[in-house]
């Protein structure tokens, strides 16, 4: 229960505009990045994959480059706030303060959560110009948001564990990156051998693009129920560990 509201207040604050105050390099290079993969794989491999489930492949695609663009973002911004509050050694005052472990992790939380839901719109904006269809737009911005928390949380204690910037490049290199293209956003899983569809099937990327998908496009590698269910699950999990860790002090306290 969040008991300090002013302190919750200003260090969420502090955390949003921490992205807000730089948005040339919070904002501006996703979408970007997402304008060339647009062009470099809708357009260049249209030719050559002309549909998926009955959707031409540019429009096939633009879902997963959303959510790439939504879950890199989050787990950057609660990810990079904590490590270099770390490295900077400005912890202690933080842990200092009249706020909560809850309190602590939720701020850092939001603030990732804010960079992702709106980088997240701004490409979902992008990707409807583009000729993208929004069958379900409640559903596709609560995806958006959920996405944007499970992925904040989950880089909040990727950047409590990580010591150095080499070591949550690691992380993001050998563990997201992959993940990201295990989980479907240039193809249908059901494209890939056995042996990556069963791994896919524990991919929490994957049920995140199959359920935007299906609110988008209303097709979808994964039951519409299941996906729902294994992102609230992930979602409530992500939370919960990262709030835990935060209480435990491990690896911020000096």
């Amino acid at each position: 229960m969040i008991r300090n509201w002013v302190g919750f207040y200003t260090l969420s604050s502090r955390e949003i505009m921490r992205f807000f105050s730089v948005w040339r390099q919070t904002i501006i290079p996703g979408i970007v990045t997402t304008l060339l993969y647009i062009f470099v794989f809708g357009v260049a491999l249209e030719n050559r994959i002309s549909e998926i489930s009955g959707v031409s492949y540019k429009i096939y695609i633009l879902p997963g480059l959303l959510m790439m663009n939504v879950i890199t973002n989050a787990v950057a911004n609660s990810a990079s706030s904590m490590l270099q509050m770390k490295l900077l050694q400005t912890l202690p005052e933080l842990l200092i303060t009249p706020l909560s472990s809850l309190e602590l992790s939720l701020s850092f939380i939001i603030g990732g959560t804010i960079r992702g839901f709106v980088n997240g719109v701004l490409i979902l904006l992008i990707c409807w110009l583009a000729g993208m269809p929004i069958l379900n737009l409640p559903l596709t911005l609560l995806f958006i948001f959920l996405v944007s928390w499970s992925f904040s949380s989950l880089g909040l204690f990727v950047g409590q564990l990580s010591d150095s910037w080499d070591q949550l490049a690691l992380i993001q290199n050998f563990v997201i990156t992959p993940f990201s293209f295990l989980g479907g956003i240039f193809y249908s899983i059901k494209m890939l051998p056995g042996w990556a569809m069963t791994i896919s099937q524990f991919n929490p990327i994957f049920y995140a693009i199959s359920a935007l998908r299906e609110a988008t496009l209303g097709v979808s590698d994964a039951s519409f129920i299941t996906s729902a269910i294994f992102l609230v699950i992930f979602t409530i999990t992500t939370t919960a560990i990262a709030v835990q860790l935060m209480a435990t002090g491990k690896k911020i306290r000096f």
